[in-house]
């Protein structure tokens, strides 16, 4: 297939995402109000605890099996690599832009979480069923493309509530002490133990406080890691982590690779296939709700406040450039070695982890840490998502022409 065509395929989903959005978007205004603030908390929430683990479980149930379920086990690894090189490259952002100190959880979040869980689902989809797409028979294309984005929706899930989530609630807490003037940018690795009444808040943002000592020292890097290490093994929620959607991966997955428990409800000739199908059509509500609601949520940006501009480039830099490149290298160089299945479709969708925009559940965490960065957030979304229709485009035009 030639450039010019792989282009129009690529840009087909990206266009209906953005013409759904934009109807989500006209319906939140003020003036029109079906899906203001209380409707949008409403609808996530049937999203979120009924739609989601619908079509996730569905998907894995139908298309995962004890035969080929080990041929995806560098997913879980792929995914992994995007939110720690997307930290690392954070990091790069926050030294080099130095931005306010309560926008550097923010920045941790945006650059390391990307949106791996609604926007493929509407993207691989309506790649499938273009006509001209690469991936061969529509029909087998969208039922495997549906297990790979649902498996990695499920990791990014997990990955999204106990790494994330603790890296940017140990920022935020840091920041605040600093703010308050409890602790100075200089102190925050610094101990002190006697008569010190910020100590528990100091354990919770990672400043480090010996046993047995009544004077101020630094501590050893290895000491800082494992005090690091040991608040996030005590602060992981399990509600979150356990999300519904991660159920609903989680039974999907028992469903598809337990025999029995597949021929009892996989298939219509299977007793219980009613079960299966209704979530199945429980499911595909999940698409075009998740891109209205993703459309409403960005109407705060418009009435955001002033953002560092830097700040914004930095993460679009990260997210749209430097991830996407580098995520080339990391599948490229496992293709190599033979570690991924010779699959253009699953190739496909591990790159694509790499060039998404962030995670739309990096906006619900500013507002539960109550960091005073969610209108900033809502403009950083805003823009992300604004460019994700030209970078999203052009980056799986080339992955499609790597992999084809």
């Amino acid at each position: 297939m030639g450039f010019m065509q792989l282009l129009y395929v690529a840009s087909l989903p990206v266009m209906k995402v953005l013409l759904i959005s934009a109807l989500g978007l006209f319906l939140a205004i003020d003036q029109v109000d079906v899906l203001g603030a209380d409707a949008r908390k409403r609808v996530n929430n049937l999203v979120f605890y009924v739609f989601n683990p619908s079509l996730v479980g569905s998907n894995l149930a139908e298309t995962l099996t004890s035969d080929n379920v080990l041929t995806l086990w560098f997913m879980p690894v792929n995914v992994l690599a995007t939110f720690i090189l997307g930290s690392a490259l954070a990091w790069i952002v926050i030294k080099i832009t130095r931005p306010p100190k309560h926008l550097e959880g923010l920045i941790l979040g945006c650059c390391s979480a990307g949106n791996l869980g609604n926007l493929p689902i509407i993207i691989i989809p309506a790649i499938c069923k273009e006509k001209g797409s690469p991936f061969g028979d529509p029909v087998l294309c969208h039922k495997y493309g549906m297990a790979y984005v649902s498996l990695s929706m499920a990791i990014g899930a997990v990955l999204l509530w106990t790494y994330v989530y603790n890296i940017m609630r140990i920022s935020t807490s840091r920041a605040k002490l600093m703010t308050s003037g409890v602790i100075s940018e200089s102190q925050q690795y610094n101990i002190s133990v006697t008569n010190n009444p910020a100590k528990d808040a100091l354990d919770d943002a990672y400043t480090l406080l010996l046993p047995n000592t009544d004077f101020e020292e630094k501590v050893s890097f290895s000491d800082k890691v494992k005090c690091h290490l040991r608040n996030i093994s005590n602060n992981i929620n399990f509600k979150t982590i356990f999300a519904p959607s991660t159920i609903g991966a989680i039974i999907g997955f028992c469903i598809g690779v337990i025999n029995p428990i597949r021929k009892l409800m996989v298939g219509n000739n299977a007793p219980l296939h009613v079960v299966e199908d209704s979530a199945s059509m429980l499911g595909e509500a999940a698409i075009p709700t998740v891109t209205l609601i993703l459309g409403a949520n960005l109407l705060k940006g418009l009435k955001g406040t002033s953002t560092p501009v830097w700040t914004i480039v930095g993460i679009i830099a990260v997210r749209y450039i430097f991830l996407p490149i580098i995520g080339v290298v990391v599948v490229q160089g496992a293709i190599k070695f033979g570690l991924v299945q010779p699959d253009p479709l699953y190739q496909f969708v591990l790159l694509l982890q790499y060039a998404l925009p962030p995670a739309m559940n990096i906006g619900t965490m500013a507002q539960l840490f109550g960091s005073g960065g969610e209108s900033e957030c809502s403009v950083i979304m805003l823009w992300s998502y604004a460019l994700a229709s030209i970078a999203v485009t052009l980056w799986s035009t080339f992955f499609m022409w790597l992999v084809i």
